[in-house]
Parts: C-alpha cells; sequence; structure tokens
C-alpha cells in the first residue's frame, strides 16, 4: 500500500523558517522523482519543487527560488522542503507527490501518488 505522509506544516509569522518532511512507502521511493505542490486558500495547485531520484537535479518555482530548498534521503525514503523567508502568500496546504519517473520536471504533471498535505499558514 503506498502511503505518503506530510508533516511539518504549523502557523509562522513572516520571514520566519519551517522544514516540511513526506514519508514514503509501498513503492520504490529511491527511483521516482519527487515533487512538492501547494494550493493556497480558494486558488487552484501550484507546483512548487522537483528533485530526481538521486537528489542531484532541483528545479524550482519562480516565487520560491533562493527561499525553498529540497531535498531527499532515499536511505530515510523521505523527502524534504526547507522553507526560509517565509511570505504571507506562502500560505497554502503542501502535498508531496510521486513523479512517476526518475527525471525531475518543471511545472504540474500527473501523478500516481500524492500525500494528505500539510498545512502552512504565514501571518503575523
Amino acid at each position: 500500500q503506498v502511503q505518503l505522509v506530510e508533516s511539518g506544516g504549523d502557523l509562522v509569522r513572516p520571514g520566519r523558517s519551517l522544514r516540511l518532511s513526506c514519508a514514503a512507502s509501498g513503492f520504490a521511493f529511491s527511483n521516482r522523482a519527487m515533487s512538492w505542490v501547494r494550493q493556497p486558500p480558494g486558488k487552484g495547485l501550484e507546483w512548487v519543487s522537483d528533485i530526481n531520484s538521486r537528489g542531484s537535479t532541483t528545479y524550482y518555482a519562480n516565487s520560491v527560488m533562493g527561499r525553498f530548498t529540497i531535498s531527499r534521503d532515499n536511505a530515510k525514503n523521505t523527502l524534504y522542503l526547507q522553507m526560509n523567508s517565509l511570505k504571507p502568500e506562502d500560505t497554502a496546504v503542501y502535498y508531496c507527490a510521486e513523479g512517476r519517473t526518475p527525471e525531475a520536471t518543471r511545472g504540474l504533471r500527473d501523478y500516481d501518488y500524492w500525500g494528505q498535505g500539510t498545512q502552512v499558514t504565514v501571518s503575523s
């Protein structure tokens, strides 16, 4: 049974940091690229970042470039998103998703598996 379980979301003030985690099980995590996708309140899905299966290639949306860092630990089957200098516009439910192929891509694509999401709220 495939599971993707996100954690680490919280309510934080602007300028602060958070690290999200996504624990994966039930599929060949180390052979799949992974994505972070977010959904702001009242809006559609937004692609945030991608990482290839080996962790050697990463891509970011322009809105988070230089502030967010995606990484993975294949030994632990875990994906991470380090979020620094958070802004109110980063407020969203953040999802991890399995990318079907080993290669990272830019933008949303078809995903076989999603997590349940974790809420990030940035507000003063």
